[in-house]
């Protein structure tokens, strides 16, 4: 399921962080201590009061135990569009469970009226991403040649989108 993120997601948000990617691409720092991690997780509460979109935590339904976040991004939505992202913890990887957020976190863009397009920006190395993208709808558009930087390079992006149905 998809929840609003709580205190409870620090160790969660402190395992996420061990991953060197994750960090390079958000607002999570590297080997975030408890502190950090919970900074982390109320600035993830902030995005929708903040007006530029919604973080969710991506948990076990019968546990609600935290097993990675997924967020909505509206920066662009008078223009229709938002972007998305999503990472689950390194301990549970492998499991389908991107698959299931994405495209939980897709059905709740849908709800937004003014949506018509959703993107995701995935670096062409990242096959998990890469197929958890086509397994939930989204199609590859093309290739965006030095789009962004991460971790101080400029980085070559694969876009996807997915359009309301």
């Amino acid at each position: 399921m998809l929840r609003q993120p709580c205190s409870a997601d620090v160790p969660m948000a402190m395992e996420l962080s061990t991953d060197p990617y994750v960090p390079a691409t958000g607002s999570l720092p590297a080997e975030a201590d408890e502190a950090e991690a919970l900074a982390w997780v109320q600035r993830q509460r902030d995005r929708h009061s903040e007006c530029t979109g919604f973080s969710f935590i991506i948990a076990y339904k019968n546990t609600d135990e935290a097993l990675g976040s997924c967020g909505l991004w509206l920066r662009q939505l008078e223009t229709g569009r938002a972007s998305a992202g999503y990472s689950i913890r390194p301990s549970a990887r492998g499991r389908g469970l991107a698959v299931e957020a994405l495209s939980a976190l897709t059905s709740f863009g849908w709800s937004i009226p003014a949506l018509h397009r959703i993107e995701l920006y995935i670096e062409p190395w990242n096959i998990a991403s890469i197929r958890t993208a086509e397994r939930c709808g989204y199609a590859r558009e093309g290739l965006l040649r030095s789009h962004q930087e991460i971790a101080g390079r400029r980085r070559d992006m694969l876009i996807y989108a997915a359009i309301r149905p």
